[in-house]
């Protein structure tokens, strides 16, 4: 969906199909007074042809299996720069105010309707912007704080001044993801495979081998809605996305004393997928207050890199005069919980250290754990081979004796994913008597004709999350309307364009100071301490009172409906997907 899909450019407006769990209500028109009760008549008129679009919420849409339409995009587009606007301009914020140690912080206008307001935002998406405008990607994003929450930015034309109080970076939720994904397969290896499948309509907590990545929205609803034999080998985990929102909304109300729903959470991701994602079940308040209600969610709403300078137009704000700058610590107040402070809010270091080229720029899930594995056997290797084409990449950790000590991949894009869903189908047993099982994914034997994977990353867009659908492209109007460049949106084009993106998110800004940080820590795993990232989140479950399992992990379940189930259907839209990069 996230290449395909964009607000701006619907208008084929559709009506639902009839299987549709939440159809267009029309009523039955009034008996006029005239005619006999008790007449029997026929109805032969065509159904209108005008009838507005199903009133459906992004819930909705995720517990049903209906067909990839513009329909799905007009529910996408509910959450949008618009709403971020029509948020702040509803009313006063509550106002913080408190020391310098983090501690006492006192709130303002409790009485009223407003609420504290905190954004996140993606690595891609500073990326993004940073090949936009020619900057690197920490001044990135800088930018976009001075946008969010400086003096400069969207609240100097705003109703009630309102802004955001804290602007954090998703990567340190994304190492705490690396460090618990990494365990999750280790644990999954010594174990052994299972044969549990789903339990209650839900994928059990230990995934079988090989773990797929669940961090890509996009390849989650097609695994639910398609192909619920994937379900099992989800890895459990959150993506980063979901787990800033967690630890957010937990640490905030906790410590606060407030209920989340008082706290407006929005992040700034690289695809329209992560709109989807937010408006999971799974992912609210419900699930770690333990309430079974359907719940406040985690991420109030995500908007895209190209909406964000959206969000910058509207408020007549030039994106690119932004200071390049952080804002002064005078200006911004401490998190609630000192610890957590320092862990949303670290110490500048060298970014080359933990993001490598060889990692991808979907967040190094493959890497850290190959690099995680390894470190645990001396001398040990990681070598390559390239599959069928640049998305299919194998990797096998070899032992100084030349032994194989574990086997992984990565799949990006459908047309890859499709192969894959192939090897790990279960086959079918022959209805002919004395027949072979049906299915090329298992041997006589039992076993999988595939290679045995222990973990595979998995990604909806060719080339990784910097190619997500909302990101800024070469012949968008923010780019040719500002004069940055010119660029046809043809294949060279793009791939010269994605090449910026990515040199943008790998770029590193070295310094002594940032040398110190690093050489302080030990047992560092890819740049990463494993026991600092584990301290850091026992600390959270002590302080918020949770358990550690409710805030970090999920549940995935099949979709059942008769909906978009024409496969002539289902290949044109993985047809079109494939054109234009990635999304089903």
């Amino acid at each position: 969906m996230s290449a395909i899909l964009s607000a701006d450019d619907l208008n084929d407006f559709i009506s639902p199909g009839v299987a549709c769990i939440k159809p267009v209500e029309t009523l039955p028109a009034k008996p006029s007074s005239e005619h006999n009760e008790y007449e029997v008549s026929f109805n032969t008129d065509l159904p209108a042809s005008d009838r507005p679009p199903a009133q459906i919420s992004l819930t909705d849409c995720l517990a049903c299996s209906g067909c990839v339409t513009s329909a799905e995009a007009v529910l996408v587009s509910m959450q949008s720069h618009t709403e971020v606007l029509q948020e702040l301009d509803s009313a006063p914020a509550l106002r913080l105010h408190g020391n310098t140690a983090g501690t006492g912080i006192g709130i303002e206008n409790l009485e009223g309707e407003g609420r504290i307001y905190v954004a996140s935002v993606s690595p891609q998406s500073r990326a993004s912007i940073a090949a936009t405008f020619g900057v690197t990607e920490r001044e990135a994003g800088y930018m976009i704080e001075q946008l969010l929450s400086g003096p400069k930015g969207i609240k100097n034309r705003a109703i009630y001044r309102n802004s955001f109080q804290w602007v954090v970076d998703t990567n340190v939720a994304r190492e705490a993801c690396l460090v618990l994904g990494a365990d999750e397969v280790m644990t999954s290896i010594l174990a052994g495979e299972k044969d549990d499948g789903l339990e209650d309509g839900a994928a059990e907590k230990q995934p079988k081998k090989p773990i797929l990545t669940s961090s890509c929205p996009g390849w989650i609803c097609y695994a639910e809605k398609t192909h619920p034999h994937i379900l099992p080998h989800l890895s459990r985990l959150k993506s980063p996305q979901a787990l800033m929102g967690t630890l957010l909304k937990t640490t905030l109300s906790r410590k606060l004393g407030i209920s989340p729903d008082r706290i407006w959470h929005v992040a700034i991701m690289p695809c329209f997928d992560k709109k989807l994602e937010a408006s999971r079940e799974e992912l609210t308040d419900a699930v770690w207050e333990g309430t079974g209600t359907r719940g406040v969610r985690d991420v109030d709403c995500v908007i895209t890199s190209k909406e964000l300078l959206m969000l910058a137009d509207s408020r007549r704000v030039d994106f690119s005069t932004l200071p390049r700058t952080p804002l002064s610590p005078a200006s911004r107040i401490p998190f609630p919980d000192p610890k957590l402070n320092s862990f949303l809010f670290p110490l500048p270091r060298r970014r080359s250290d933990n993001v490598k080229p060889v990692a991808g720029t979907s967040g190094g899930n493959l890497h850290y754990i190959l690099q995680s594995f390894a470190s645990q056997h001396k001398d040990a290797t990681i070598q390559t081979t390239r599959g069928r084409n640049a998305d299919v990449v194998e990797y096998t950790v070899t032992s100084a004796a030349g032994d194989i000590l574990i086997k992984a991949a990565r799949y990006y894009g459908f047309r890859n994913i499709q192969n894959l869903v192939r090897k790990l189908k279960p086959a079918r047993p022959s209805r002919m008597p004395g027949g072979k099982p049906i299915g090329s994914a298992r041997k006589p034997g039992g076993k999988p004709n595939g290679p045995e994977y222990a973990y595979v990353e998995v990604m909806a867009c060719p080339g990784g999350c910097t190619n997500g659908g909302g990101q800024i492209k070469p012949d968008d109007p923010v780019i040719t309307g500002r004069g940055v460049g010119e660029l046809k949106a043809g294949p060279q084009e793009q791939k010269a364009w994605l090449a910026q993106v990515d040199e943008a998110y790998f770029s590193g800004e070295d310094s002594a100071e940032e040398d110190a940080v690093v050489d302080e820590r030990d047992g560092l795993v890819d740049g990463i301490s494993p026991s600092h990232v584990k301290d850091t989140l026992a600390h959270w479950a002590s302080a918020t009172g949770i358990d550690l399992g409710r805030l970090v992990y999920t549940s995935y379940r099949a979709v059942v409906s008769d909906v978009g189930k024409d496969v002539g259907d289902t290949q044109k839209v993985i047809e079109i997907a494939g054109k234009i990069g990635g999304g089903w």
